[in-house]
């Protein structure tokens, strides 16, 4: 007689990995990885924050706006100008629109085959509007409030 299987939870479907391992792949990702917060605040300390952030959008992109002192880089131009435009004992934060759009990662992996020391930001340009800071246009700057959302009320650190 066969048995049919209980239902599993679709979270527990695949059990979690072991402690050691969750920690390796964690502490790695966060090798990889900057969040928008984060990265404004590195910026908004002042002086030299220790990296340069890179937009690797289209100019038609970049002209609708972008984070105040990035380097404008299309991905597709990383190979020809990255040694141009970038120094290689800087480290790099790349960003695209947001997490719907994966050009930050080929632009990092671009760089990364380059010998460029990279994070990629995680959110991107819609995540650093939509968390309220300041952003240039061909224009000037501008800046919308937080969305409730993504930003803490009354608050720039969501405690995490």
């Amino acid at each position: 007689m066969t048995t049919i299987p209980t239902a599993v939870n679709p979270v527990l479907r695949v059990a979690p990995a072991a402690p050691s391992e969750a920690a390796a792949h964690f502490r790695a990702s966060l090798a990889f990885h900057a969040d928008v917060s984060d990265v404004a605040a590195a910026l908004a300390a002042g002086g030299d924050p220790g990296f340069v952030v890179l937009d690797s959008r289209s100019t038609e992109a970049w002209d609708q706006g972008h984070i105040p002192g990035a380097v404008h880089l299309p991905t597709a131009l990383v190979p020809e100008q990255a040694e141009r435009l970038l120094d290689k004992d800087v480290p790099v934060v790349t960003y695209c629109w947001g997490p719907g759009c994966n050009g930050a990662t080929r632009a990092a992996l671009a760089l990364a085959e380059l010998g460029y020391r990279v994070k990629e930001m995680l959110g991107g340009f819609e995540y650093w509007v939509r968390e309220g800071f300041a952003y240039e246009t061909w224009q000037g700057r501008e800046q919308r409030a937080p969305d409730p959302l993504t930003a803490p009320a009354g608050s720039d650190d969501c405690g995490c």
